[in-house]
């Protein structure tokens, strides 16, 4: 800390200080509300809403709520939220980043500004990481807002738009960010505005909002239709790319010049970035392509498919690595989130690079499919009028949060002093050197009954780790994307006494590592073991109200295994307390330095013991590929023991440097990504904002009048625009306009010398409009204003979606313009704007001629033009032939669920 940071305080501090009078005037009223009968309490929830409705705003009656909502949390869940959770609500109140450190109690923080921006009657969203942390938060914190007169939704994989839409009405409304985001997508694909589920974008809070706006924010949110392209090229592409020859660049060498003349000749076929994670041909490889595929040219503009195929399997064979970036499982590849080490279900890599890997590994090679809408996360997220977010690591990232979505990060500080010892990192020469240290570590520690939690940045580093214990017969658990369907038994006893556990990043996230062992695990397991359902075991613990029978009685089962249990947890707990809490090893800095620190966040919470220590080798990529040139001269230039740490001074800013390094490049992958959908961002709100009239029932026919105007004044321009009539091409404007709506000889023109360019062109609208009021008379005009709005959905959503496809093609191929010193970014945006007008000019030609060319009018019905197949948050119901199901028999998706409470739950 500087020295005017301790004289005046940090920037976090000055913060909180200016907060605390508010903060004081909360507690006060804590006698105050702890009188209040259970109905006078609720009652407070109109007497707010009244106020409001008369002109107070949220931040008058802040006190109050708040005050209200902390007596409602300790009458209906014993718990009553901390002077510091306090802080942490007002700050996501303000739309800010609380910062609170793991085991703070992030969940009931949440309660409070959730209620308070509630009462206005608009809806708020919290943001979870996945399904299952939605349903326990809205089932568990739901009882304190319906206790409060609120309504509580929650929106999971399964749910019909019916039950969406009943969801997303309620006060308040838990969810995950790829189901709030698809939800978004999906109503602007609707043909019916009572199709759509979601309100207007009120107040959200993100939970774990470095991991939802950051980590996830590198990939777009894509709903797809089946494509039309072949699969063979992926296998030729393959075939071709695995018998060639290439080579690494080496440390530095990236930052040769492109343009020197004087780089050597490549022997080589394939030159591999691994820092840039690109895989590209040679000159000498560029030959061999050109032979193997039968081409003269590669580059030639009508051989790209095969230059791209050729790109992909290339990137797939050098950059992307079985159980590091994915892992193969039923002869399926499956993305391995490189953030957290889960399985990324349903997701799939763009571009054609899926169906690469898909090749190399030799499994069914599945068809492209076609966008049909897409958004980021950033402007998903951008589109509420406020946002708010918390996580136990965010202050690194504090830039990026404010430049893209103008929300700064507050630090709030612990109920209770943290005590967790983080050792100084240990540096070995080599990968071997490291992991034989760790081994003697473990080993030495392990001795002592201390737990340990031992932390890898991969399936494949966590495998190699778990052999050298199994060969030290050290007993251990292993949690990776491979094995995680133990996550919730083994995150939950890894802080049990003489316990060893290897995990990847998966570990934690939404979960807390008890010290001494988890009773509400051991008694789920132990009525596992006696046959109890997972559909069940599901409810027993759920705060939801029930009728069943069946699941009352296992909850009074799981109630008496988990008062027992919670014994010897609690005697286990003081040994590992004497033993020094959780012990933290983490196998190398991670590209991230929020990683690193969940990791260590995984001890000493809420004033619990615990100590971490990172060990470092030289060869980790972190260190060869971003170290920088000290790193390597410092290893070229040194002779060291190989299973001795090293201890130098050049060592000790290098790690952190390297992070920032990566941290940065990051950033600037984020933002770029960013930068080419804000250019789509703009063009999507202008399409969405028309879908949304149409669906709302505008009048549609003063757009379509405004539409031919248009349509005759670009006629006028491309074929009279001059002034005089013997200049103008005549015959081409009538063949034009004929060709879209004018019937021949619908001009009465004695002589075109009888007008001037005004005069023609206002007497070519007159005789438009009047067919066009003829042809509404035929129909009728109410009939015909439903038709006007089918043919302009039609239309948009078709030349829309290919618009998308068009977009993306552009982008693919953009990059190259940075060669010739153009802004691509900029680039893309000019002739985005172009490939946009002429898109528009495409639906107005093609709405205008289906209008004055409508037949059978009575069989014309609002369609969806194209079918999505799916996103990444749905799975395909399973299709038994042959017979029904038992609504009691075990679901044939393989959820463990019975029928009737899976797939078969809406029939």
């Amino acid at each position: 800390m500087g020295l005017l940071a301790k004289i005046f305080g940090t920037s976090d501090q000055r913060e909180i200080k200016k907060i605390n009078p508010i903060i004081d005037s909360i507690m006060n009223l804590d006698s105050e509300m702890s009188i209040l009968s259970d109905d006078e309490l609720k009652a407070k929830t109109q007497e707010f809403k009244d106020r409001l409705s008369q002109g107070e705003t949220l931040d008058d009656i802040l006190p109050e709520a708040f005050a209200v909502v902390r007596e409602a949390s300790y009458r209906v869940l014993g718990m009553k939220q901390y002077r510091v959770q306090l802080i942490g609500g007002l700050i996501l109140h303000q739309g800010r980043i609380a910062e609170m450190k793991t085991g703070e109690g992030k969940t009931l923080v949440a309660t409070l500004p959730a209620y308070l921006n509630a009462l206005e009657g608009k809806g708020v969203h919290i943001v979870t990481v996945n399904d299952y942390l939605a349903k326990r938060d809205r089932d568990w914190m739901g009882k304190v807002y319906e206790f409060l007169g609120l309504s509580v939704g929650c929106i999971i994989y399964g749910l019909t738009n019916d039950e969406r839409r009943e969801n997303y009405a309620c006060d308040i409304t838990y969810g995950t960010n790829n189901q709030y985001g698809f939800d978004y997508l999906r109503d602007n694909m609707v043909v019916y505005k009572e199709e759509m589920v979601q309100r207007d974008l009120h107040y959200a809070i993100v939970d774990e909002v470095d991991s939802i706006l950051i980590d996830e924010a590198r990939t777009p949110l894509i709903i797809s239709g089946e494509g039309d392209k072949s699969t063979d090229l992926y296998k030729q592409a393959d075939n071709f790319a695995k018998g060639l020859s290439m080579r690494k660049l080496e440390p530095g060498e990236d930052k040769v010049d492109p343009f020197d003349r004087e780089i050597k000749v490549e022997t080589v076929d394939v030159v591999v970035d691994e820092k840039k994670k690109t895989a590209n041909l040679t000159e000498q490889g560029t030959g061999k392509a050109e032979k193997y595929f039968g081409i003269e040219n590669l580059s030639d503009p009508e051989n790209m498919e095969i230059a791209h195929h050729i790109n992909q399997a290339l990137k797939a064979r050098h950059t992307m690595h079985l159980d590091i970036d994915y892992v193969v499982k039923d002869s399926e590849v499956l993305i391995v989130d490189e953030f957290t080490g889960r399985i990324m279900e349903g997701r799939r890599y763009s571009d054609g690079l899926h169906q690469a890997i898909e090749a190399k590994e030799n499994v069914s090679v599945k068809s492209e499919s076609k966008t049909l809408a897409t958004i980021t996360f950033q402007n998903y997220f951008r589109m509420y009028s406020k946002l708010a977010g918390m996580t136990g690591t965010a202050k690194t990232e504090e830039s990026e949060f404010s430049e893209i979505y103008n929300m700064d990060v507050v630090e709030i500080p612990t109920n209770k002093t943290v005590v967790r010892k983080d050792l100084d990192d240990v540096v070995y020469i080599n990968e071997e050197a490291k992991l034989r240290a760790i081994v003697d570590e473990i080993e030495k520690v392990h001795q002592t009954g201390q737990p340990i939690l031992v932390g890898t940045i991969s399936i494949e580093k966590s495998e190699e780790l778990s052999n050298m214990l199994k060969r030290r017969r050290i007993k251990h658990d292993v949690l990776n994307a491979k094995h995680h369907d133990r996550e919730a038994e083994i995150v939950a006893q890894a802080g049990t006494f003489d316990t060893v556990t290897i995990a990847t990043n998966m570990a934690g996230r939404g979960t807390d590592i008890v010290l001494g062992g988890n009773p509400d695990v051991k008694a789920k397991l132990e009525m596992k073991k006696e046959g109890y359902s997972d559909e069940i075991l599901e409810e027993v613990d759920s705060f939801a109200e029930t009728k069943d029978e069946e699941i009352l009685a296992a909850r009074k089962v799981y109630n008496s295994l988990k008062d027992k249990y919670k014994v010897e947890t609690d005697e286990n707990a003081k040994k590992v307390i004497d033993a020094g809490g959780l012990f933290i090893i983490g196998t190398e800095r991670h590209e991230s330095r929020r990683i690193d620190n969940q990791l260590r966040g995984r001890s000493g919470r809420q004033g619990d013991p615990g100590s971490s220590k990172f060990f470092i080798s030289l060869s980790d990529d972190l260190m060869r590929l971003f170290g920088g040139e000290s790193i390597q001269r410092f290893i070229g230039g040194n002779t060291f023991p190989e299973d001795e740490p090293i201890e130098a001074k050049v060592l000790t800013g290098a790690i952190e440097r390297a992070q920032r390094k990566v941290e940065a490049n990051n950033f600037s992958i984020r933002k770029h990504v960013l930068e080419y959908d804000d250019v789509m961002n703009l063009q999507r709100n202008v399409i969405y904002k028309e879908r949304k009239s149409v669906l709302d029932g505008a009048d549609m026919k003063s757009n379509i009048m405004t539409m031919l105007e248009q349509l005759v004044d670009g006629a006028m321009m491309t074929f009279a625009s001059a002034d005089r009539p013997e200049e103008w091409e005549t015959e081409g404007l009538l063949n034009y306009l004929g060709n879209i709506y004018l019937p021949k000889g619908a001009l009465k023109i004695t002589s075109i010398s009888d007008f001037d360019r005004n005069s023609f062109r206002d007497y070519i609208l007159d005789v438009s409009k009047k067919l066009y009021e003829e042809k509404e008379k035929e129909i009728g005009s109410e009939a015909f204003r439903e038709i006007e709005r089918i043919i302009l959905l039609k239309v948009v959503d078709s030349k829309w979606m290919d618009h998308i496809d068009a977009m993306d093609q552009l982008r693919q191929g953009i990059g190259l313009r940075s060669y010739g010193q153009e802004n691509p970014v900029r680039a893309y945006e000019k002739e985005g704007y172009d490939m946009f007008e002429d898109m528009n000019h495409s639906i107005i030609e093609d709405t205008i001629r289906m209008l004055y060319h409508v037949e059978n009018p009575e069989r014309m019905e609002r369609k969806a033009v194209a079918k999505p197949t799916r996103t990444s948050d749905e799975q395909q119901k399973p299709i038994v032939k042959g017979r029904k199901i038992g609504r009691n028999e075990l679901c044939p998706c393989g959820s463990g669920k019975k029928y009737k409470r899976c797939c078969g739950k809406n029939e």
